[in-house]
C-alpha cells in the first residue's frame, strides 16, 4: 500500500489508495475458516457467567 501519511487533502489520499489496491496482487484465498483459532466456550449451566 502507498504511504499517504503526508497528503493532506483527503480526497486525494483515498485516489492514491484506491489506485494502490488495484495495482496490488489479489489476495490468496482462505485456508481456513475465519474464527478457527479463536478460544472456543463449552456451554456453561444456565446462569453461570461464562467469561
Amino acid at each position: 500500500m502507498a504511504d499517504t501519511t503526508k497528503i493532506e487533502d483527503t480526497q486525494e489520499r483515498k485516489k492514491i489508495k484506491r489506485a494502490a489496491r488495484k495495482k496490488a496482487a489479489p489476495k490468496a484465498k482462505r485456508t481456513g475458516a475465519r474464527g478457527e483459532n479463536k478460544k472456543k466456550l463449552k456451554k456453561a449451566a444456565r446462569g453461570q457467567s461464562k467469561r
